[in-house]
């Protein structure tokens, strides 16, 4: 008997969000990390949750689906299958149910393409019965008398339940020098969309150090010669740093680190999150290589006309006369300089910045030295410990796990293990070789 999910149109919905309902929880935004809270919740007879996203569908990354760029953690790290391998909702099961499992597999690589991924996103969102597309929360309160949130909707619909997990994302962010900045620049997650109208200009000029940045300049490179335009890629790094993706430096990405980071004294925790951003914001290692072999190729030709410049931070930007003017400072050198290029990308990267609708019960919410939100170890940030959980906005309290798309799922189990007071899904205590504390 195939235990394969029906389409959330074939099954019975879960009951519509109302003033006298009372769900276990509700969970606002599905990126991956709520996406993958829901499927692994829809088998649990004993959660009644609901998923509300504003969007109309499930939407990843979009700007960034460039041809062939693949996601940096093999495909196991897919919305359910490290919390529950047998689970209908895996990533194979979408390549199975889409007639290209072997095809994959003679592909005989881990990591699936970005936009492969997010079509696998959709199929599974595509067969929940608790997700809302197109359904905009506006504002959070708490009915002290009957102990739960109440969450209304843009529509003027109401959603109460006794917890809340957040899972708006983190949007794009986009440097103070660039706030009030004019003209027609972009950032990188909006790439895909202007890609045509950028390369009609005459130079263009890349901001940023991580991987978003690196596919962008080797997308732009190779087309080089087609559009003739100058292209500068400047980033404050003081090199090209790669991806570290070694096996023992992977086990950063394990309870066991977590229970040590979480505990370490705030001061320090900020001082290493500021460290760690190249264990998980680095390029591919094979990316920088592709870089540096086609920069070789068309240099046999004569000199390209690009430009690579690092430790270069930004300090000003002015836009007139379909130009910008960009204020850079070398910070080793300690010199300042311009740089003038008529089409700016910002590939700088993403934020998380507190949801508007959560105004209302900010009393509720602990917040630590810093002004974030203290994310307990349980991935709780309200006061009672348990009532209100927050998926992917903790670097600074679970370090470098936070954004990783393998520790979902693991997340995803504490989180549930809360919600129900019992361990449904098998959540691992210990699972690296090394010892992270005295």
């Amino acid at each position: 008997m195939s235990t394969r999910p029906e389409p959330a149109t074939a099954r019975s919905a879960a009951p519509a969000g109302s003033a006298v309902h009372t769900h276990d929880f509700v969970g606002i935004g599905l990126g991956p990390f709520n996406l993958g809270l829901a499927c692994l919740t829809e088998p649990i007879d004993e959660l009644d949750g609901v998923f509300l996203e504003s969007k109309p569908d499930f939407e990843w990354h979009s700007g960034m689906f460039l041809e062939g760029a693949h996601l940096q953690t093999p495909f196991l790290s897919d919305l359910v299958t490290l919390a529950d391998p047998t689970s209908p909702y895996s990533f194979l099961s979408y390549l199975k149910e889409s007639g290209r499992l072997y095809s994959f597999y003679i592909r005989e690589n881990f990591y699936p393409l970005r936009v492969e991924y997010d079509a696998y996103c959709r199929w599974a969102a595509s067969k929940l019965t608790s997700v809302r597309f197109g359904t905009t929360v506006a504002e959070v309160t708490y009915d002290d008398e009957s102990e739960v949130y109440v969450v209304r909707t843009t529509t003027g619909d109401r959603y109460r339940a006794r917890h809340l997990v957040l899972g708006t994302g983190t949007p794009p962010y986009v440097p103070e020098a660039c706030a009030d900045l004019g003209g027609d620049f972009i950032h990188n997650s909006r790439y895909r969309q202007h890609k045509r109208e950028l390369q009609a200009k005459k130079s263009i000029t890349l901001v940023g150090s991580g991987q978003s940045a690196a596919e962008i300049y080797l997308d732009l490179l190779s087309e080089i010669d087609v559009h003739g335009y100058r292209l500068n890629w400047v980033t404050r790094s003081p090199r090209f740093f790669p991806l570290e993706y070694t096996k023992l430096t992977l086990e950063m990405t394990s309870p066991e680190y977590i229970d040590y980071f979480h505990a370490l004294p705030e001061g320090t925790r900020y001082r290493l999150q500021a460290e760690q951003k190249g264990l998980f914001k680095g390029i591919d290692g094979e990316l920088i290589d592709a870089i540096f072999d086609l920069l070789y190729q068309k240099n046999l030709g004569g000199p390209v006309p690009t430009r690579l410049l690092t430790n270069s931070s930004l300090h000003t930007a002015a836009y007139e006369n379909g130009t910008y003017t960009l204020g850079l400072r070398q910070e080793e050198q300690g010199k300042e300089y311009e740089l003038q290029s008529e089409g700016l990308v910002l590939a700088t990267g993403y934020r998380y910045v507190e949801p508007a609708f959560l105004a209302p019960v900010r009393d509720r919410i602990r917040y630590d030295g810093h002004g974030n939100h203290d994310v307990a170890r349980n991935y709780a940030i309200d006061v009672t410990g348990r009532g209100i959980f927050l998926q992917n906005a903790g670097v600074h309290t679970h370090s470098i796990t936070s954004p990783d798309l393998g520790m979902g799922p693991y997340r995803n189990t504490c989180i549930i293990r809360e919600l129900l007071g019992t361990e449904y899904y098998p959540v691992e205590k210990s699972i690296a070789f090394q010892e992270f504390a005295v």
